[in-house]
């Protein structure tokens, strides 16, 4: 059989090669939609794109065929070529399928590789089939172009799946670029199949239909019609990928619409032009408590029942301002069928559409805690937070309405500033916990005590109340009231299983007379209340010019006490503790003392109370400690006798933290010996027995002393006799004044005496002024004393001079 050789046209050649790039760059745009398309719209993608892509591939392999020239006139089983067109389809299908999934691993790449492969090829072996003569193959060529068609159809595949989604920077450059490449591997594999055949000088005859084509002309139209097809099919998917771009956006400002919707925090309703509603989100229906059926397509104005009837209208006219084109806020109410009632924060939102009003969003959330907070914050600004009273904010402006009214009206009106006596003492020895119930026990009586007149009651801090009194008939009416309140404070208050007494002191000034501002009137009333503290508490006083100097000359008072410690005016008098029978000095007590730059010696009663109200006792307090254990420590050294000194403590001291440490840290600096300091404390500074105990045992451990001051005078004196580590019961002055004329008084000394005998503690009276008060004492055995009878409270110099040196010469 002769073999006969041809040759090809290169124009066609550069042709097939062209349609191989637009068919490898249409694959990767078509890959795009079908990755992104769904259902039915998927489907069609699919074909189109199949057929589309097919085309291209076979119409490229048709004119390479037709670019080959061939010595004798060739004709073409049409069927046949028919049958290799629908095979580049088929193996198109199966490539778009493959790389619009959501995945590409790399098995489903090699077998979709293999099957596209399969399909290229024997598109391409059945279109040289239908060529009518007789064709053999080189073998080894044959199975080279199967592998070139296997291997561009991986990179195709690989490609297509790369390029799918778009949108990546330079992507036509790289999706021409790819296509450049696939279009020479499908040429490549064309052209090796072709050069695996040999062309023999013999016919053969048609099995379905043979025809004769015009190869140079046919190969031209061929060309030119695929070229249009995948334009037309480029041009197609360039608008469809736009439009779809479009309908993404849409579709995604949709689902952000929608996410926004749904998952808003606020109730959202939408309402069209006829005032339906079309339109709700869940928080919506929580918030009103309407179902879903209640309300979709229902009229807006059937479900405005819930509103508030006071807001009803307002409600309406919000509403309806939106189909205006306005946009309004507002705050309202609602009753669910529940019975709760709900604050809301509505805002009526226009939907607007060319300009022109379609609808409304009512957007609104729940702010019952927001309000509720409010509320409670506004009512904690004007009110004090441990009793529920008015506080100082609110008094005041209830003062200036009364001066604004009293001013029209010329009516007077009273402002009273009320203080609790001895409540540092609760408060220090049983605690904050305590104190706050007790204040709270207090503010109701005073509330009590004033039912029926027309009286604001607030509390200031601390154990400080005020009262604003109107409408009275006279100046009797507030002393009755001040009365009545003194008399509710009176009573015991059950606190800690005890029982506890305070009184009150009250100041009072009077609107116009006393202060025409809040200021003015608040300070007068505090500076008679301070007239009654000075006067022995537990009473009332009506402000007067004259206390208004005496206020004046306290502040001037606080004002150089602050400056009393470091300028050394502050000194010590020592007053002789002595025994009876043989009037040795078995003791002596350190007493402070003022030397007031131009007032002169004062005495504690004077500057004590003030230091305590300041704060600045705990300070002038270590000071007397430490110069009291110096001057002892001195004493002892320079000849005795060794005695111990007492010195008095106070309640800041005594509950401050660490104070065994304190005390012992100021007896090692002075040297003084722990058995020669006895530290006086009163019974109102252990009301606390648990705190007061563990206190007092570890000074006790230390060697230190403790006298118990003013025996008798408190209300549950007895059992801290048996609980606590006590040496000495000190008897109060305030028995031994009148003890030679009453007889009350004599019967407790002497019970008292008898007491601590039995206890095995040692019992020393104070305040001896006569023989006749320290013959009933010895009579009583009382055997020590402490009094003006032997000596008044001394400069160390003078107690040396008129004691110790004496003594100290008589031992020699």
């Amino acid at each position: 059989m002769e073999h006969i050789h041809g040759s090809y046209d290169s124009i066609l050649v550069f042709f097939s090669y062209i349609i191989a790039v637009m068919a490898s760059y249409t694959a990767l745009d078509l890959a795009g939609r079908v990755s992104t398309s769904k259902g039915k719209t998927r489907l069609g993608w699919l074909l189109f794109g199949a057929v589309a892509m097919g085309m291209g591939i076979w119409s490229m392999h048709f004119v390479g065929m037709l670019a080959f020239n061939l010595p004798i006139v060739i004709k073409y089983d049409l069927i046949i070529v028919l049958l290799s067109v629908i095979a580049a389809i088929v193996a198109s299908f199966i490539a778009l399928y493959v790389v619009g999934g959501r995945e590409l691993t790399g098995i489903q790449l090699l077998g979709g590789g293999l099957l596209l492969a399969t399909g290229i090829s024997i598109m391409h072996y059945v279109g040289m089939a239908a060529i009518l003569i007789h064709i053999t193959y080189n073998p080894v060529i044959f199975v080279l172009s199967i592998l070139i068609a296997f291997g561009a159809s991986v990179a195709a595949l690989w490609l297509a799946f790369y390029f799918r989604k778009g949108g990546q920077r330079g992507e036509f450059w790289m999706k021409l670029g790819s296509g450049a490449i696939m279009g020479a591997a499908i040429v490549g594999m064309h052209y090796t199949g072709m050069a695996a055949a040999n062309f023999h000088n013999s016919s053969k005859s048609a099995l379905f239909y043979g025809v004769i084509l015009d190869q140079k002309w046919l190969a031209y139209f061929i060309a030119v019609g695929i070229f249009l097809t995948l334009g037309l099919s480029l041009f197609g998917i360039y608008i469809s990928k736009r439009i779809a771009i479009k309908d993404l956006e849409i579709e995604q400002n949709e689902k952000w619409y929608k996410s926004l919707y749904e998952n808003s925090q606020d109730g959202i309703v939408s309402v069209d032009l006829q005032q339906r509603v079309i339109g709700f989100n869940s928080v919506a229906l929580e918030i009103t408590g309407y179902s879903a059926k209640e309300v979709n397509q229902q009229f807006i104005s059937s479900l405005s029942s819930i509103i508030v009837s006071e807001d009803q209208e307002q409600v309406k006219q919000m509403f309806h301002k939106a189909f205006q084109g306005e946009t309004t806020s507002h705050e309202t109410a609602i009753i669910r069928r529940s019975g709760v009632r709900v604050e809301l924060s509505v805002s009526n939102v226009p939907v607007i559409v060319d300009g022109t009003v379609v609808g409304s969003y009512i957007i609104f959330k729940d702010i019952t805690e927001e309000i509720k907070a409010k509320q409670k914050i506004s009512h904690l600004a004007f009110h004090d937070e441990l009793t529920g009273l008015p506080n100082r904010r609110m008094f005041n402006q209830a003062i200036a309405q009364a001066i604004e009214e009293s001013s029209i009206s010329k009516s007077p009106f009273a402002v009273m500033v009320l203080d609790i006596d001895r409540f540092k003492m609760i408060n220090d020895s049983l605690g904050h916990t305590i104190g706050d119930q007790f204040l709270k026990e207090v503010s109701m009586r005073i509330q009590q005590s004033a039912a029926g007149h027309n009286v604001v009651l607030a509390r200031m801090g601390g154990d400080e109340f005020t009262l604003l009194c109107r409408d009275y008939d006279s100046q009797e009416t507030i002393k009755s009231l001040a009365n009545q309140i003194i008399s509710f404070i009176q009573a015991p208050y059950r606190l800690k299983d005890s029982d506890f007494y305070v009184s009150a002191s009250i100041g009072i000034a009077l609107f116009p007379g006393d202060g025409q501002d809040a200021v003015q009137l608040l300070k007068n009333a505090d500076t008679a209340m301070y007239e009654v503290k000075k006067r022995g508490k537990n009473g009332y006083q009506f402000f007067t010019n004259e206390l208004d100097q005496i206020l004046q000359e306290k502040i001037e008072l606080e004002s150089d006490l602050r400056k009393a410690i470091e300028r050394g005016e502050l000194l010590l008098h020592y007053q002789p503790q002595i025994r009876t029978e043989d009037h040795a000095m078995i003791g002596i007590e350190a007493l402070a003392r003022w030397m007031h730059p131009t007032k002169g010696l004062l005495s504690p009663a004077i500057f004590i109370p003030l230091a305590e109200e300041t704060g600045l006792i705990y300070e002038m307090g270590t000071w007397v400690l430490r110069e009291a254990c110096m001057q002892m420590r001195k004493w002892h050294e320079e000849g005795g006798p060794l005695i111990p000194i007492s010195v008095n403590l106070s309640s800041q001291q005594f509950h401050q933290p660490k104070l065994a440490e304190y005390i012992m840290a100021i007896l090692e600096e002075t040297g003084l010996e722990p058995q020669y300091l006895e530290l006086e404390i009163t019974e109102s500074m252990m009301m606390d027995a648990t705190v007061s105990s563990s206190i007092l045992n570890q000074l006790n451990e230390y060697g230190i002393k403790i006298s118990l001051d003013d025996f008798g005078t408190g209300y549950s004196s007895l059992s801290y006799l048996k609980m606590f580590p006590i040496h000495k019961v000190k008897i109060d002055r305030s028995f031994i004044r009148d003890i030679t004329e009453n007889n009350d008084d004599k019967a407790i000394v002497a019970t008292i005496i008898a007491m601590a005998q039995h206890l095995n503690m040692e019992v020393i009276a104070e305040g001896i002024e006569t023989k006749d008060q320290l013959d009933i004492l010895t009579d009583n055995e009382c055997g020590k004393i402490q009094g003006y009878y032997f000596s008044k409270p001394l400069p160390a110099n003078d107690v040396e001079e008129a004691f110790f040196v004496p003594r100290r010469t008589v031992n020699v």
